[in-house]
């Protein structure tokens, strides 16, 4: 994945909630950084684009986040070594956010944490008995 650093960050940002950057990336030239947003909100129709549209990598991304090992094999396998950590930051593993920080990957590490928040804050809110899911 080569992006400049701007896209990166503006990711990062639709990532951690800003619709209007979302909604940018999708339509100047970037949607699978939208669309992976949807996907990582569990929106079944997201997770299936990346997969038609040539970013099984992403939904790969997601996948590992969420603690799936056949997910980060396959990162691995294919050489997708940064996704791979990106995707075990998100599932809180530390080792992996240094491993990025010490590789002069600073965004990455950025957009890596914005993912683990939200896969945090979903996990959290499945599991509060108190809560009434709006899907």
């Amino acid at each position: 994945m080569q992006y400049p650093a701007k896209i990166i960050l503006a990711w990062a940002e639709a990532i951690n909630g800003n619709r209007d950057i979302r909604d940018w990336l999708i339509t100047s030239g970037y949607p699978e950084l939208g669309l992976f947003v949807f996907a990582l909100h569990n929106k079944t129709e997201a997770r299936q684009w990346l997969i038609d549209n040539g970013f099984p990598h992403l939904m790969a991304l997601i996948n590992g986040a969420e603690g799936n090992q056949n997910a980060l094999s396959w990162l691995k396998k294919f050489d997708y070594d940064i996704l791979e950590k990106m995707a075990r930051v998100g599932d809180n593993d530390e080792d992996a956010l240094i491993w990025l920080l010490q590789n002069n990957l600073p965004d990455m590490a950025k957009v890596a944490i914005k993912i683990r928040e939200v896969k945090n804050e979903i996990d959290a809110n499945n599991n509060d008995m108190h809560r009434i899911s709006p899907d």
